[in-house]
This record gives structure tokens, C-alpha cells and sequence, in this order.
């Protein structure tokens, strides 16, 4: 969004009351999601996505650990040190992060917070 975007809110919705709790909650998902509170209550509002930064840092945190995975199983293929049964331990252990990763994008796209 650009500035002048931003400039043309000037109208104000008044107050909104609610619980102690549920304001802290409306706080934290906005601040989970890297975006004020104010913004968080607009876009809940409009019905448009939000997605939590949350989502991203576990993502990349799951990549590199695939990653990492991958590694070292080319390491240990190299080396020579690979058997039957650590092949396949390696190869279930890639297909279910593969797996576990495109459920948790899925779902990620679509999060909003309520």
C-alpha cells in the first residue's frame, strides 16, 4: 500500500468495546501476523487473508531441515556408508517432510485469524 493510500483513512470508526482477553488476543494475532492491530481488525473485518509471519519462520525452519536432511543423505551415499535399510529410513523420512511441508503451505495460504 502506498503512503497516499494510507493518508486518504481519515475517517474513524469510533471505539470498539470487548474483554480485557479478547483484546489481548486480537493484539497478538496482529502482532503475530506483523501487521498493527488496527489493520488486523480491518482486514478481519473485510474478509481478506491474513497470514502469520509465524507460518513463515516454521516453513523455512522445515526447508532447512529438509535440507539438511538431504545432506546428509548424499554424504552418506558417498562415503559408501549407506545400507538397505537406512536408504529407506532416509528416503520415508524426505517423502513425509515433503509431505508434512506442502500440507502446512496449503493451509498456511489460507489461514485467516478470526
Amino acid at each position: 500500500m502506498s503512503k497516499s493510500e494510507r493518508r486518504q483513512r481519515t475517517a474513524l470508526l469510533g471505539s470498539v468495546r470487548c474483554y480485557p482477553e479478547e483484546k489481548e488476543q486480537i493484539q497478538a494475532s496482529a502482532k503475530a501476523a506483523g501487521i498493527s492491530t488496527g489493520e488486523f481488525l480491518r482486514r478481519s473485518a473485510l474478509g481478506r487473508r491474513i497470514v502469520a509471519k509465524g507460518d513463515t519462520r516454521q516453513m523455512n525452519e522445515i526447508l532447512k531441515l529438509g535440507g539438511l536432511q538431504k545432506h546428509l543423505y548424499s554424504e552418506m551415499q558417498k562415503q559408501g556408508m549407506m545400507t538397505a535399510e537406512l536408504s529407506k529410513q532416509f528416503a520415508d523420512t524426505l517423502a513425509s517432510l515433503q509431505k508434512t511441508l506442502m500440507k502446512f503451505r496449503a493451509e498456511s495460504l489460507n489461514n485467516t485469524e478470526d
